[in-house]
Protein backbone atom coordinates (compact mmCIF):
# COMPACT_ATOMS: atom_id res chain seq x y z
CA UNK A 1 0.00 0.00 0.00
CA UNK A 2 1.15 3.41 -0.78
CA UNK A 3 2.32 5.65 2.11
CA UNK A 4 2.04 8.57 -0.07
CA UNK A 5 -0.86 11.26 0.09
CA UNK A 6 -1.63 11.59 -3.40
CA UNK A 7 -1.82 8.55 -5.98
CA UNK A 8 -0.24 9.38 -9.05
CA UNK A 9 0.71 6.68 -11.79
CA UNK A 10 4.52 6.96 -12.55
CA UNK A 11 3.82 5.89 -16.51
CA UNK A 12 2.01 9.30 -16.18
CA UNK A 13 5.25 10.93 -15.42
CA UNK A 14 6.81 8.79 -18.00
CA UNK A 15 4.52 9.82 -20.64
CA UNK A 16 5.01 13.25 -19.53
CA UNK A 17 8.90 13.31 -20.02
CA UNK A 18 8.53 11.76 -23.53
CA UNK A 19 6.25 14.97 -24.63
CA UNK A 20 9.05 17.31 -23.56
CA UNK A 21 11.72 15.39 -25.05
CA UNK A 22 10.01 15.42 -28.36
CA UNK A 23 9.48 19.44 -27.85
CA UNK A 24 13.07 19.85 -27.08
CA UNK A 25 13.24 23.37 -25.84
CA UNK A 26 15.71 25.87 -23.70
CA UNK A 27 17.19 24.84 -20.35
CA UNK A 28 15.45 27.14 -17.14
CA UNK A 29 17.30 28.75 -14.47
CA UNK A 30 19.29 25.74 -13.02
CA UNK A 31 21.01 25.70 -17.08
CA UNK A 32 20.14 21.83 -17.37
CA UNK A 33 19.09 20.79 -20.77
CA UNK A 34 17.27 17.61 -21.20
CA UNK A 35 20.93 15.94 -22.54
CA UNK A 36 21.89 16.86 -18.77
CA UNK A 37 18.58 15.78 -17.52
CA UNK A 38 18.89 12.37 -19.58
CA UNK A 39 22.59 11.33 -17.89
CA UNK A 40 20.66 10.18 -14.53
CA UNK A 41 17.07 9.87 -16.22
CA UNK A 42 15.41 7.45 -14.21
CA UNK A 43 16.65 9.04 -10.76
CA UNK A 44 15.64 12.67 -11.89
CA UNK A 45 12.24 11.16 -13.12
CA UNK A 46 11.71 9.20 -9.53
CA UNK A 47 12.56 12.81 -7.59
CA UNK A 48 9.47 14.24 -9.64
CA UNK A 49 6.80 11.69 -9.40
CA UNK A 50 8.08 11.61 -5.42
CA UNK A 51 8.01 14.74 -4.55
CA UNK A 52 4.40 15.59 -6.68
CA UNK A 53 3.24 12.58 -4.82
CA UNK A 54 4.12 13.22 -1.37
CA UNK A 55 3.22 17.18 -1.92
CA UNK A 56 6.67 18.52 -1.15
CA UNK A 57 7.31 19.43 -5.05
CA UNK A 58 7.83 23.30 -4.59
CA UNK A 59 8.43 24.45 -8.37
CA UNK A 60 11.35 26.62 -8.78
CA UNK A 61 11.76 29.90 -10.43
CA UNK A 62 10.64 30.58 -14.31
CA UNK A 63 13.39 31.91 -16.45
CA UNK A 64 12.60 35.02 -17.69
CA UNK A 65 13.41 35.19 -21.67
CA UNK A 66 12.40 39.00 -23.36
CA UNK A 67 11.12 37.95 -27.18
CA UNK A 68 10.70 41.25 -29.45
CA UNK A 69 7.04 41.62 -30.74
CA UNK A 70 6.59 42.07 -34.67
CA UNK A 71 4.83 45.24 -33.58
CA UNK A 72 7.56 46.37 -31.35
CA UNK A 73 8.39 46.05 -27.75
CA UNK A 74 8.93 42.91 -26.28
CA UNK A 75 7.00 40.33 -24.64
CA UNK A 76 8.51 38.01 -21.51
CA UNK A 77 8.29 34.76 -22.25
CA UNK A 78 8.50 32.41 -18.71
CA UNK A 79 10.95 29.17 -19.36
CA UNK A 80 10.58 26.32 -16.65
CA UNK A 81 13.59 23.97 -16.13
CA UNK A 82 13.29 20.56 -17.75
CA UNK A 83 12.25 18.90 -14.66
CA UNK A 84 9.23 21.58 -14.03
CA UNK A 85 7.96 21.04 -17.83
CA UNK A 86 7.63 17.65 -16.83
CA UNK A 87 5.74 17.87 -13.60
CA UNK A 88 3.48 20.67 -15.32
CA UNK A 89 2.91 18.39 -18.32
CA UNK A 90 1.92 15.58 -15.82
CA UNK A 91 -0.68 17.54 -14.75
CA UNK A 92 -1.71 18.86 -18.50
CA UNK A 93 -2.27 15.17 -19.03
CA UNK A 94 -4.15 14.16 -16.39
CA UNK A 95 -6.19 17.28 -16.45
CA UNK A 96 -6.65 18.01 -20.15
CA UNK A 97 -9.43 15.38 -20.93
CA UNK A 98 -12.07 16.36 -18.30
CA UNK A 99 -11.95 20.25 -19.66
CA UNK A 100 -12.03 19.52 -22.89
CA UNK A 101 -15.34 17.91 -22.58
CA UNK A 102 -16.24 21.60 -21.25
CA UNK A 103 -14.57 23.56 -23.70
CA UNK A 104 -16.90 25.71 -26.23
CA UNK A 105 -16.09 24.32 -29.91
CA UNK A 106 -15.53 27.34 -31.20
CA UNK A 107 -12.33 27.53 -28.70
CA UNK A 108 -9.16 26.42 -31.35
CA UNK A 109 -5.78 27.72 -29.74
CA UNK A 110 -3.57 24.96 -27.95
CA UNK A 111 -6.46 22.25 -28.04
CA UNK A 112 -6.07 18.24 -29.50
CA UNK A 113 -7.54 17.40 -32.79
CA UNK A 114 -7.75 21.02 -33.23
CA UNK A 115 -5.96 23.47 -35.57
CA UNK A 116 -5.05 27.31 -36.90
CA UNK A 117 -6.66 25.90 -40.51
CA UNK A 118 -9.90 24.63 -38.44
CA UNK A 119 -10.13 28.04 -36.84
CA UNK A 120 -9.13 29.39 -40.39
CA UNK A 121 -12.19 27.41 -42.26
CA UNK A 122 -15.15 28.47 -39.81
CA UNK A 123 -14.30 32.15 -40.19
CA UNK A 124 -14.13 31.94 -43.95
CA UNK A 125 -17.47 30.36 -43.97
CA UNK A 126 -18.95 32.44 -41.44
CA UNK A 127 -17.40 35.72 -43.42
CA UNK A 128 -19.98 34.93 -46.64
CA UNK A 129 -22.90 34.28 -43.86
CA UNK A 130 -23.00 37.65 -42.00
CA UNK A 131 -21.47 41.23 -43.49
CA UNK A 132 -19.45 42.33 -40.15
CA UNK A 133 -16.57 41.19 -37.76
CA UNK A 134 -15.35 42.36 -34.95
CA UNK A 135 -12.01 41.78 -34.89
CA UNK A 136 -10.83 41.77 -31.01
CA UNK A 137 -7.30 40.70 -29.55
CA UNK A 138 -6.67 40.60 -25.19
CA UNK A 139 -3.59 42.68 -24.41
CA UNK A 140 -1.52 40.57 -22.20
CA UNK A 141 -3.57 37.56 -21.48
CA UNK A 142 -0.93 35.11 -19.76
CA UNK A 143 -0.03 38.47 -17.38
CA UNK A 144 -3.26 39.73 -16.53
CA UNK A 145 -5.17 36.35 -15.78
CA UNK A 146 -6.68 36.74 -12.36
CA UNK A 147 -5.56 33.36 -10.02
CA UNK A 148 -8.61 33.75 -7.58
CA UNK A 149 -10.91 33.48 -10.74
CA UNK A 150 -8.63 30.65 -12.24
CA UNK A 151 -8.53 28.80 -9.25
CA UNK A 152 -12.63 28.43 -8.84
CA UNK A 153 -12.69 27.41 -12.52
CA UNK A 154 -10.29 25.30 -11.64
CA UNK A 155 -11.85 23.68 -8.92
CA UNK A 156 -15.34 23.81 -10.10
CA UNK A 157 -14.32 21.20 -12.54
CA UNK A 158 -11.33 18.87 -10.47
CA UNK A 159 -11.04 17.66 -7.52
CA UNK A 160 -7.82 16.17 -7.45
CA UNK A 161 -6.43 17.76 -4.49
CA UNK A 162 -2.54 17.23 -5.86
CA UNK A 163 -3.33 18.79 -9.15
CA UNK A 164 -5.42 21.83 -7.53
CA UNK A 165 -2.26 22.33 -4.71
CA UNK A 166 0.82 22.08 -7.33
CA UNK A 167 -1.01 24.70 -9.92
CA UNK A 168 -1.38 27.66 -7.06
CA UNK A 169 2.35 26.90 -6.84
CA UNK A 170 2.82 27.17 -10.38
CA UNK A 171 0.99 30.23 -10.50
CA UNK A 172 2.94 32.10 -7.88
CA UNK A 173 6.63 30.73 -8.92
CA UNK A 174 8.46 34.10 -9.63
CA UNK A 175 10.29 34.64 -12.63
CA UNK A 176 14.04 35.25 -12.61
CA UNK A 177 15.96 37.56 -14.69
CA UNK A 178 19.20 36.95 -16.52
CA UNK A 179 21.13 39.29 -13.86
CA UNK A 180 19.14 37.16 -11.36
CA UNK A 181 16.61 39.71 -10.74
CA UNK A 182 13.61 37.76 -8.71
CA UNK A 183 10.38 39.13 -10.02
CA UNK A 184 7.37 37.66 -7.63
CA UNK A 185 4.01 37.16 -9.17
CA UNK A 186 0.36 37.64 -7.76
CA UNK A 187 -1.18 37.90 -11.33
CA UNK A 188 -1.00 36.28 -14.51
CA UNK A 189 0.59 32.61 -16.15
CA UNK A 190 3.89 32.68 -17.60
CA UNK A 191 3.62 32.49 -21.20
CA UNK A 192 5.97 29.26 -21.71
CA UNK A 193 5.32 26.76 -19.72
CA UNK A 194 3.39 23.29 -21.02
CA UNK A 195 -0.10 24.10 -18.04
CA UNK A 196 -0.21 27.74 -19.09
CA UNK A 197 -2.09 27.53 -22.41
CA UNK A 198 -4.45 25.08 -21.02
CA UNK A 199 -5.12 27.26 -17.98
CA UNK A 200 -5.58 30.13 -20.47
CA UNK A 201 -8.67 28.20 -21.89
CA UNK A 202 -10.41 27.61 -18.96
CA UNK A 203 -10.06 31.29 -17.75
CA UNK A 204 -11.27 32.36 -21.28
CA UNK A 205 -14.22 29.69 -21.14
CA UNK A 206 -15.79 31.72 -18.42
CA UNK A 207 -14.27 35.20 -19.15
CA UNK A 208 -15.47 34.54 -23.29
CA UNK A 209 -16.88 31.42 -24.03
CA UNK A 210 -19.15 30.40 -22.01
CA UNK A 211 -20.53 34.29 -21.71
CA UNK A 212 -20.72 35.04 -25.49
CA UNK A 213 -22.71 31.48 -25.28
CA UNK A 214 -25.36 32.37 -22.65
CA UNK A 215 -25.83 35.87 -22.78
CA UNK A 216 -25.34 36.68 -26.89
CA UNK A 217 -26.48 33.15 -28.53
CA UNK A 218 -27.20 35.02 -31.94
CA UNK A 219 -23.11 35.74 -32.55
CA UNK A 220 -20.85 33.47 -33.85
CA UNK A 221 -17.81 33.30 -32.84
CA UNK A 222 -14.28 31.98 -33.17
CA UNK A 223 -11.50 32.24 -30.78
CA UNK A 224 -8.07 31.20 -30.96
CA UNK A 225 -5.81 32.02 -27.48
CA UNK A 226 -6.17 36.03 -27.12
CA UNK A 227 -7.57 36.59 -30.78
CA UNK A 228 -11.07 35.84 -31.86
CA UNK A 229 -13.70 37.26 -34.23
CA UNK A 230 -17.18 38.06 -33.59
CA UNK A 231 -19.64 37.53 -36.91
CA UNK A 232 -22.19 40.07 -36.51
CA UNK A 233 -25.32 40.92 -38.48
CA UNK A 234 -24.73 45.21 -38.77
CA UNK A 235 -22.50 47.43 -38.04
CA UNK A 236 -24.57 48.40 -34.94
CA UNK A 237 -24.72 45.38 -33.54
CA UNK A 238 -20.79 45.04 -34.25
CA UNK A 239 -20.62 48.51 -31.97
CA UNK A 240 -22.65 47.15 -29.41
CA UNK A 241 -20.37 43.80 -28.99
CA UNK A 242 -17.15 45.60 -28.66
CA UNK A 243 -18.89 47.81 -25.63
CA UNK A 244 -20.09 44.28 -24.08
CA UNK A 245 -17.46 42.62 -24.30
CA UNK A 246 -14.53 45.66 -23.51
CA UNK A 247 -17.07 45.44 -20.26
CA UNK A 248 -17.03 41.94 -19.63
CA UNK A 249 -13.23 41.57 -20.13
CA UNK A 250 -12.76 44.26 -17.63
CA UNK A 251 -14.88 42.87 -14.67
CA UNK A 252 -12.59 39.95 -15.32
CA UNK A 253 -9.22 42.05 -14.86
CA UNK A 254 -8.31 42.16 -18.59
CA UNK A 255 -8.72 44.52 -21.31
CA UNK A 256 -8.98 44.74 -25.07
CA UNK A 257 -6.28 45.65 -27.56
CA UNK A 258 -7.53 49.11 -28.09
CA UNK A 259 -5.22 49.33 -31.85
CA UNK A 260 -5.82 45.46 -32.85
CA UNK A 261 -9.88 45.72 -31.98
CA UNK A 262 -11.98 46.62 -35.36
CA UNK A 263 -15.44 46.75 -37.16
CA UNK A 264 -14.86 45.42 -40.62
CA UNK A 265 -17.29 45.48 -43.33
CA UNK A 266 -16.62 42.00 -45.22
CA UNK A 267 -17.08 43.21 -48.62
CA UNK A 268 -17.89 41.27 -51.65
CA UNK A 269 -19.45 41.74 -55.06
CA UNK A 270 -23.06 41.11 -52.86
CA UNK A 271 -22.09 44.20 -50.66
CA UNK A 272 -21.79 46.43 -52.56
CA UNK A 273 -21.14 49.52 -49.76
CA UNK A 274 -18.06 51.23 -48.40
CA UNK A 275 -16.59 50.95 -45.07
CA UNK A 276 -13.64 52.65 -43.74
CA UNK A 277 -12.40 49.17 -42.85
CA UNK A 278 -12.48 46.16 -45.15
CA UNK A 279 -9.78 43.87 -44.05
CA UNK A 280 -8.07 41.91 -40.59
CA UNK A 281 -5.43 39.64 -39.46
CA UNK A 282 -6.45 36.64 -38.26
CA UNK A 283 -3.82 33.76 -37.39
CA UNK A 284 -1.32 35.27 -39.80
CA UNK A 285 -3.96 35.77 -43.08
CA UNK A 286 -5.50 38.67 -43.87
CA UNK A 287 -8.93 38.52 -44.81
CA UNK A 288 -9.95 41.06 -47.47
CA UNK A 289 -12.01 41.42 -50.62
CA UNK A 290 -9.91 39.35 -53.59
CA UNK A 291 -11.11 39.15 -57.29
CA UNK A 292 -12.15 35.22 -57.44
CA UNK A 293 -13.48 32.96 -60.65
CA UNK A 294 -16.02 31.04 -60.32
CA UNK A 295 -17.02 27.51 -62.01
CA UNK A 296 -18.55 29.17 -64.78
CA UNK A 297 -15.72 31.26 -65.38
CA UNK A 298 -17.48 34.72 -64.18
CA UNK A 299 -14.74 36.55 -62.40
CA UNK A 300 -16.68 37.97 -59.14
CA UNK A 301 -15.20 39.93 -55.84
CA UNK A 302 -15.08 37.98 -52.88
CA UNK A 303 -14.37 37.90 -49.20
CA UNK A 304 -11.39 35.47 -48.97
CA UNK A 305 -8.19 34.52 -46.55
CA UNK A 306 -4.59 34.55 -47.87
CA UNK A 307 -0.89 35.17 -46.48
CA UNK A 308 -0.66 38.49 -44.66
CA UNK A 309 1.83 40.86 -45.88
CA UNK A 310 3.06 41.16 -41.53
CA UNK A 311 3.83 37.02 -42.05
CA UNK A 312 5.07 37.35 -45.83
CA UNK A 313 7.78 40.32 -43.62
CA UNK A 314 8.57 38.09 -40.94
CA UNK A 315 9.30 35.10 -42.97
CA UNK A 316 11.46 37.27 -44.99
CA UNK A 317 13.40 39.05 -42.14
CA UNK A 318 13.76 34.87 -40.68
CA UNK A 319 15.64 34.19 -44.01
CA UNK A 320 17.89 37.48 -43.57
CA UNK A 321 18.72 37.18 -40.06
CA UNK A 322 20.09 33.38 -40.24
CA UNK A 323 23.08 34.80 -42.54
CA UNK A 324 22.95 31.38 -44.25
CA UNK A 325 23.09 33.01 -48.24
CA UNK A 326 25.80 35.18 -46.93
CA UNK A 327 27.90 32.42 -46.59
CA UNK A 328 29.64 31.71 -50.05
CA UNK A 329 31.86 28.63 -48.99
CA UNK A 330 28.40 26.62 -48.83
CA UNK A 331 27.28 24.79 -51.71
CA UNK A 332 23.30 24.80 -53.39
CA UNK A 333 22.84 21.52 -51.18
CA UNK A 334 23.42 23.01 -48.00
CA UNK A 335 21.67 26.13 -49.39
CA UNK A 336 18.39 24.04 -49.79
CA UNK A 337 19.09 21.61 -46.91
CA UNK A 338 18.90 24.17 -44.79
CA UNK A 339 16.01 26.28 -46.14
CA UNK A 340 13.69 22.60 -46.69
CA UNK A 341 12.14 22.17 -43.35
CA UNK A 342 11.17 26.04 -42.79
CA UNK A 343 10.01 26.43 -46.29
CA UNK A 344 7.72 23.36 -46.19
CA UNK A 345 6.70 23.99 -42.95
CA UNK A 346 5.45 27.93 -44.13
CA UNK A 347 4.13 26.48 -47.11
CA UNK A 348 1.95 23.83 -45.58
CA UNK A 349 0.81 26.21 -43.16
CA UNK A 350 0.37 29.50 -45.39
CA UNK A 351 -0.51 28.09 -48.83
CA UNK A 352 -4.27 26.35 -47.82
CA UNK A 353 -5.67 29.78 -49.10
CA UNK A 354 -4.59 31.18 -52.04
CA UNK A 355 -1.43 29.53 -52.10
CA UNK A 356 -0.45 31.84 -55.32
CA UNK A 357 0.21 34.72 -52.88
CA UNK A 358 3.04 32.89 -51.58
CA UNK A 359 4.81 33.44 -54.65
CA UNK A 360 6.32 36.94 -53.70
CA UNK A 361 8.29 35.10 -50.89
CA UNK A 362 9.43 32.45 -53.55
CA UNK A 363 10.58 34.85 -55.76
CA UNK A 364 12.36 36.27 -52.87
CA UNK A 365 14.56 33.11 -51.49
CA UNK A 366 15.32 32.77 -55.33
CA UNK A 367 16.76 36.14 -54.78
CA UNK A 368 18.87 35.49 -52.29
CA UNK A 369 19.86 32.46 -53.59
CA UNK A 370 20.97 34.32 -56.67
CA UNK A 371 22.78 36.70 -54.64
CA UNK A 372 24.85 33.79 -53.13
CA UNK A 373 25.62 32.47 -56.64
CA UNK A 374 26.92 36.00 -57.90
CA UNK A 375 29.06 35.80 -54.37
CA UNK A 376 30.64 32.61 -54.83
CA UNK A 377 30.88 32.40 -58.61
CA UNK A 378 33.47 35.15 -60.20
CA UNK A 379 31.74 34.72 -63.87
CA UNK A 380 28.44 35.37 -62.26
CA UNK A 381 29.77 38.65 -60.34
CA UNK A 382 28.20 41.69 -61.43
CA UNK A 383 25.97 39.87 -63.91
CA UNK A 384 22.70 39.71 -62.73
CA UNK A 385 20.58 38.12 -65.96
CA UNK A 386 23.63 35.77 -66.12
CA UNK A 387 22.63 34.60 -62.81
CA UNK A 388 19.26 34.31 -63.10
CA UNK A 389 19.61 32.51 -66.57
CA UNK A 390 22.20 30.08 -64.32
CA UNK A 391 19.34 29.76 -61.90
CA UNK A 392 17.02 28.37 -64.19
CA UNK A 393 19.38 25.69 -65.25
CA UNK A 394 19.87 24.41 -61.51
CA UNK A 395 15.70 24.72 -61.78
CA UNK A 396 15.54 22.41 -65.20
CA UNK A 397 18.71 20.14 -63.91
CA UNK A 398 17.34 19.76 -59.96
CA UNK A 399 13.43 20.72 -59.78
CA UNK A 400 13.11 18.95 -56.57
CA UNK A 401 16.07 20.61 -55.07
CA UNK A 402 14.35 23.42 -53.37
CA UNK A 403 11.07 22.55 -51.58
CA UNK A 404 9.44 25.59 -53.71
CA UNK A 405 10.62 24.78 -56.93
CA UNK A 406 9.18 21.41 -56.88
CA UNK A 407 5.97 22.46 -55.08
CA UNK A 408 5.82 20.38 -52.23
CA UNK A 409 4.28 21.49 -49.69
CA UNK A 410 0.87 22.56 -51.78
CA UNK A 411 2.46 25.26 -53.47
CA UNK A 412 3.34 25.40 -56.89
CA UNK A 413 5.87 27.77 -58.68
CA UNK A 414 6.58 28.24 -62.22
CA UNK A 415 9.85 28.98 -63.65
CA UNK A 416 12.02 31.97 -62.80
CA UNK A 417 10.18 35.29 -63.81
CA UNK A 418 11.91 37.96 -65.92
CA UNK A 419 13.86 40.57 -64.36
Amino acid sequence: MSTKPFVIPKRLIWEAYHRVKANRGAAGVDAVSIEQFDENRNGNLYRIWNRLSSGSYFPPAVKAVPIPKKSGGERMLGVPTVSDRIAQTAVVLALEPDLERVFHPDSYGYRPSRSAHDALAVTRQRCWRRDWVLEYDIRGLFDNIDHALLLRALRHHCQERWILLHVERWLTAPMQRADGTVIERTVGTPQGGPLSPLLANLFLHYALDHWLAAHHPEIEFCRYADDGILHCHSEAEALQMREHLSSRLQSCGLELHPDKTRVVYCKDSKRPGTYPVIQFDFLGYTFRPRRIRLRDGTLKTGFTPAVSRTALKAMRQRLRDSGVFRYSHHDLQALADWTAPRLRGWMRYYCRYRGSEFQTLADYVDFLIVRWAMRKYKRLRGHKTRAYAWLDRQKRRSPSLFAHWSGRGEFVVGATRAR
